[in-house]
């Protein structure tokens, strides 16, 4: 006992000299990065920091490299931080001083960010799915899609690949969580939604029924999605909770990918998996990039999770993830004191000490927002319900986090504040070029010494960190466009935090035309005021020659600015939907056959609505006269796998592959063809992956910056000629002279 006792000091002494010698460490970190040097030396230590990072970035990746790496890009951003802390801030006159101060804190937000993210993304964890225990150890499952007003045609399929994930069938029971069916909305309001409730009740418990999917509603509408889910759980009984968004499809092997994690760790409460998307959100059906450069949501799903993963602060995304009953009945339920009800939940539970996981294979497939509306507004409910947790539950003071997972959940709530720099940013430079204030004390000089190597440092890091799925400058856009909507909102929670309710994301919504988006005048502004203050800063070069140098720097953040801004007006010319049913790209071997023959093709999109082929031209007369065909998918080996009826529609020459091209639409002949069909297009995680490789982003920051200002001129220009023709048939459609004529 006596020694054990010992050893045991032994061991806090040398733990305690271990933190003494770190604490000295970094004070003196600090202390040189706070070291005021004259800019020369200044630009000697830049360059070699620079350098030095230059260097590691192209080393073979490794935890060392990447912490390496990362120092040399701290040490850049801190001696810009204490520079423009201690050296730039001078007071002139009070409205100069005060516009200097709101984009210095501007500014030592960015900082901020970039310091939780670095930390956050240290050492990303890749986990692995851990193969499933015999079946007799194996977990009940309950799989629970919550509705709120999603068509049936979205809910069948959603159903049928619930159905068909590989999993023993009598452990696993899928439900229907219908609240737009509830005994509330059937017997309150007006005729009409009393009407509409009860035809959606029995519409859905007829298709369920169908399905052999249990149909599941409550008397009131409350807390929400949350209320939903911990209503259903008073109804059921299984160990685990799949929980999928009512747009959110399975891949068949969902199950064995994630349940045997829960064989390992008891605490374990949640798997969550990335929500992947076979629809471009608006901005990139709106610019055409979704075929082409990584989704935004990628960084987040790709890399931001498994940092997170790395700290045990995933988080729960309210769709694709399993979550462990006991535990959640063990905290009342899932939460809902916010409307970001799925990252709150995960809090409460890490805040009780047990953990979480993340699967970064994309084993769902959902559909996000069709029109700029329904994205603005998916956006702000994010936001405002990300600062509501950061206002009133305090991730960074809150007793049972590790001190890693308090700055994880910081930083996922702090990132929700960037409407307040992104906008100061886009500003700030109108206040030196129209009215000349003195915000920003700095000669070319010492800020070629000490900002341009922070700017360079910041986008080598974002590159570094996030450049394989995220394209440079796009979180700009991103951000820039929610910016204007989802200031007013964040400031509205910030005064009452409280008071923010949930809204359910359209979805499924259809295009039938090109317009202007109701949203697109305040960038008209913006665009407006950005060119007016790049005129000013023209005249000023020459009327004001001592501040050419400040001058071309502060227009070179404007043409910047405006950049941003032309993608942002071509984002918001809502283009027309062609497919009532979105396709993805695919190489698939087939046959296609018509009577009693049969012809080789290759299957090159898909969707739940038919699909594209490519078939070699000797086959044109006898395919050209032919309206149905069978076609015969061979997974594996000589056996037809998977047999579906099509409707051929459009034939024609495929100058790129030299190739016939037929289009053809699925006629399914029962419900065992549409439960195949929705398995054949769906079921493959592989699928996804390979859809995400094909797109990884090929371009380094330069590259990305051009490729934006191509697509800003381009899109911009489509926008105002748009705008400019409908103005002119207005203007013609009300002058009497035309209706004459």
């Amino acid at each position: 006992m006596v020694q054990t006792s010992k050893t045991a000091r032994h061991k806090s002494k040398h733990l305690s000299l271990v933190v003494f010698f770190w604490f000295l460490s970094f004070l003196a970190f600090l202390f040189i990065c706070a070291l005021h040097l004259e800019h020369r030396s200044q630009w000697y230590m830049a360059g070699a920091l620079l350098v030095g990072l230059f260097v590691f970035r192209t080393l073979k990746r490794s935890p060392t490299t990447r912490v390496v790496f990362l120092c040399f890009a701290l040490f850049i951003v801190l001696r810009y931080f204490f520079w423009r802390t201690l050296q730039t801030l001078e007071y002139y006159d009070w409205v100069s001083f005060s516009i200097a101060i709101i984009l210095f804190l501007a500014e030592m937000y960015g900082i901020m960010i970039f310091l939780f993210g670095s930390f956050v993304n240290v050492r990303p964890f890749e986990r692995k799915p851990v193969p499933l225990p015999p079946e007799d150890q194996l977990p009940t499952i309950d799989v629970m899609i919550p509705s709120y007003n999603e068509s049936e045609e979205i809910l069948e399929v959603t159903m049928m690949a619930a159905l068909q994930m590989r999993y023993p069938e009598q452990k696993r029971k899928i439900y229907l969580l219908d609240d737009g069916g509830t005994d509330q909305k059937c017997t309150t309001g007006n005729d009409a939604s009393r009407e509409q409730a009860l035809t959606r009740r029995e519409s859905l418990f007829r298709l369920c029924n169908k399905l052999g999917v249990q149909y599941v509603t409550r008397e009131r509408n409350q807390h929400a999605k949350a209320g939903n889910i911990n209503d259903a759980m008073k109804k059921t009984s299984g160990d685990l909770l799949l929980i999928l968004d009512a747009d959110h499809v399975p891949t068949e092997n969902f199950l064995e990918n994630t349940v045997g994690l829960f064989n390992q760790d008891e605490k374990l409460f949640l798997v969550q998996t990335p929500h992947f998307f076979v629809n471009p959100d608006p901005i990139e059906k709106n610019l055409n990039t979704f075929y082409s450069a990584p989704s935004e949501n990628e960084m987040f799903y790709r890399v931001v999770q498994q940092g997170l993963d790395y700290w045990n602060a995933s988080f729960f995304c309210g769709s694709g993830a399993l979550l462990k009953r006991d535990l959640i009945e063990a905290q009342g339920g899932m939460s809902g004191e916010t409307i970001t009800e799925d990252a709150e939940t995960a809090l409460s539970l890490h805040q009780r000490g047990y953990n979480s996981a993340f699967i970064s294979e994309p084993m769902l497939s959902g559909l996000q927002p069709e029109t700029m509306g329904g994205f603005i507004g998916q956006r702000i409910r994010w936001a405002t319900g990300m600062v509501q947790i950061f206002l009133l539950k305090r991730p960074i003071i809150m007793r049972g986090l590790s001190f890693p997972q308090r700055l994880c959940y910081a930083n996922s709530c702090m990132f929700w504040f960037f409407p307040f720099a992104r906008l100061v940013f886009l500003l700030a430079p109108v206040a030196f070029l129209v009215f000349g204030l003195k915000i920003y004390a700095a000669n070319w000089q010492t800020f070629s010494a000490y900002a341009v190597p922070h700017l360079v440092a910041v986008m080598t890091v974002s590159s570094y960190l996030y450049g394989r799925v995220r394209r440079s400058f796009v979180s700009e856009l991103y951000e820039l466009i929610q910016s204007v909507y989802c200031l007013p909102a964040i400031v509205k929670t910030a005064m009452r935090p409280r008071a923010p309710a949930f809204k359910v994301t359209p979805k499924g919504e259809f295009l039938n035309r090109t317009f202007i988006s109701p949203l697109a005048f305040p960038f008209y502004v913006l665009f407006l005021i950005n060119v007016t203050a790049l005129s000013f800063g023209a005249a000023r070069y020459f009327s004001v020659p001592e501040q050419s140098t400040a001058t071309l720097i502060t227009m070179g953040f404007g043409f910047f600015n405006t950049v941003i801004l032309l993608a942002a007006i071509g984002a918001l010319l809502e283009r027309r939907q062609r497919r009532a049913t979105p396709r993805m790209p695919v190489n698939i071997e087939a046959r296609l056959r018509i009577g009693e023959e049969r012809y080789d093709c290759r299957i090159v999109d898909i969707s739940l609505g038919g699909c594209r082929m490519l078939l070699k031209p000797a086959y044109e007369r006898d395919v050209q006269k032919a309206e149905k065909a069978i076609l015969e998918v061979s997974a594996s080996g000589r056996k037809v796998d998977f047999a579906f009826n099509l409707d051929l529609k459009i034939l024609r020459y495929d100058e790129d592959s030299e190739m016939l091209a037929l289009g053809a639409e699925f006629d399914h002949q029962d419900l065992d063809e549409r439960k195949a069909k929705v398995r054949f297009v769906t079921g493959s995680s592989d699928r996804w992956m390979a859809f995400q490789k094909n797109r990884e982003c090929r371009l380094g920051v330069i590259g990305s910056f051009l490729y934006l200002i191509g697509i800003g001129i381009r899109y911009s220009f489509a926008h105002f000629g748009y705008l400019i023709r409908s103005i002119l048939g207005n203007f013609g459609s009300r002058n009497p002279s035309s209706e004459n004529a």
